[in-house]
């Protein structure tokens, strides 16, 4: 299994998802060039040109949920999703498709606004209108984690590495989405798993001091 990423990108719950599943996979970093163009062999794979990318096999799948999906499946010994057919599963169905679908697009109208309007000076209406909405989300989020280790069951799921990366992704927000104390917690929980864990250290990333002191 071979995973085109970029550092601190959607690459990291899929990359995440592999190392929880003790997958044997491959990292390939797509450069761009400085146009911010990834090279012609990836858009090969992905027109779009944007990360992550899976090849299994001849399967070739984009999408950060659809992959962590797919590795769960791959891979139901890891416990990434709960069985077919129960409540939980249903609940981590909903949990990704809205954490894809509208936090992750949520920020990235905050973050790159000017993808959004043709109009420069529209960019900054964008950027309070959807630092707002993110606001909620996270507040709702916290909400819902509060008193819960994890965000279905008792055990992680592929839904839960998908929030961590999205509580790093707003690190810069005012306030930082993991100021909230219950997901807080759940970023310190979820950096605990040796899969994260090694998905950060392969990635680069770097940690706050709070987190470094926990580690």
């Amino acid at each position: 299994m071979r995973l085109y990423y970029r550092p601190g990108t959607a690459a990291m719950a899929p990359h995440a998802a592999l190392a929880e599943a003790g997958a044997d996979y491959e990292l390939v970093r797509v450069e761009l060039d400085e146009h911010g163009n990834a090279p012609p062999d990836y858009l090969a794979l992905n027109p779009w040109g944007r990360v992550p990318t899976l090849v299994d096999g001849d399967l070739v799948l984009t999408e950060a949920a659809a992959i962590v999906l797919h590795v769960a499946d791959r891979f139901p010994q890891a416990g990434l999703v709960p069985p077919i057919g129960t409540q939980d599963r249903a609940q981590v169905y909903r949990w990704l498709v809205y954490l894809t679908n509208t936090v992750q697009a949520t920020y990235l109208r905050w973050r790159y606004p000017e993808r959004y309007t043709a109009v420069p000076a529209g960019e900054a209406g964008i950027v309070a209108c959807e630092a707002e909405a993110l606001r909620r989300h996270f507040d709702s989020i916290a909400a819902q984690l509060a008193g819960r280790r994890w965000l279905v069951g008792d055990e992680r799921t592929g839904a839960d590495l998908y929030l961590f990366m999205l509580t790093r992704w707003a690190r810069s927000q005012e306030p930082p989405a993991w100021d909230r104390p219950s997901l807080r917690e759940h970023f310190l929980r979820v950096l605990e798993r040796a899969g994260v864990a090694r998905m950060m250290h392969e990635q680069g990333l770097e940690l706050p001091e709070w987190a470094l002191a926990r580690a």
